[in-house]
């Protein structure tokens, strides 16, 4: 009898352990299959956006050269990626696309649509609210909240060198050129300084007046999605490293591409 029980009671455990094992396998595919068509879904939507938008203007056309490079690094990311993870990375690159598509229509004098998703890359960076113009080394720089001849790059918002930089238009792309036009990190970090801190420019863009000013909102970056970005693209650049390879996408699971 005793000799029974224990045939029962192992074939329970067993009959359970395989329930349970079928049904993690089956949300897991859910999962999967979730992150895969939201992924999808925000691609074809900036798809749709890159196609079917066209304009003569500098701001214009900068800003739809930029969701182009997004339309294709999430394509990329789409074809190779394997788990729920990097569809939402994928998904990523498409809201960051459809930002910069926005901002097209904004400088076509376009209704920009319906909000956006937040980005993860850009909480806490906030925005701007007025114009700047800052000298940095003999090179004037200028940033405000619309496009305009002298400010004809949009940036959706985000990290540079670890500091927040707000959502706007620039009259250069100095967060991706410091580094190739010799400047270094130290001249991308007089720029931003110049740019949002009181020490270089008025009491009034500092960090801590930032929340008034419409930038640098006091959050800190995206504890859960960065940590869990850093994972599987790596450190440094923009998801650089890791699964991604260094450098911007380059290498890894996702090779080459400009991201």
């Amino acid at each position: 009898m005793e000799l029974l029980l224990v045939v029962v009671l192992v074939a329970v455990l067993v009959g359970g352990l395989i329930w349970w094992r079928r049904d993690s396998a089956a949300r897991e595919a859910r999962s999967l299959a979730d992150a895969r068509a939201d992924a999808q879904r925000w691609y074809e939507r900036l798809g749709g956006q890159v196609m079917n938008l066209h304009g003569d203007a500098p701001a214009v056309r900068q800003a739809l050269v930029d969701a182009g490079e997004r339309y294709n690094a999430a394509g990329s990311q789409l074809e190779q990626a394997r788990t729920a993870h990097q569809y939402r990375l994928a998904r990523e690159t498409a809201l960051e696309g459809l930002a910069y598509a926005r901002a097209a229509r904004v400088a076509l004098g376009l209704d920009p649509g319906p909000e956006l998703p937040p980005l993860a890359s850009a909480q806490g960076a906030g925005q701007l609210t007025r114009e700047r113009e800052v000298n940095v080394q003999g090179q004037t720089f200028r940033a405000g909240p619309r496009p305009g001849q002298g400010t004809p790059y949009y940036y959706p918002g985000g990290r540079y060198q670890g500091r927040p930089v707000p959502a706007g238009w620039y009259s250069t792309p100095w967060w991706k050129t410091a580094l190739g036009a010799g400047a270094g990190v130290l001249g991308g970090m007089l720029i931003a300084d110049a740019l949002f801190s009181p020490a270089f420019a008025d009491p009034g863009y500092g960090y801590g007046a930032g929340y008034q000013e419409g930038f640098g909102d006091g959050a800190e970056y995206g504890e859960g999605f960065g940590g869990d970005q850093a994972g599987d693209f790596g450190g440094g650049g923009d998801f650089g490293g890791g699964d991604f390879g260094g450098g911007d996408f380059g290498g890894g699971d996702f090779g080459g591409g400009d991201w």
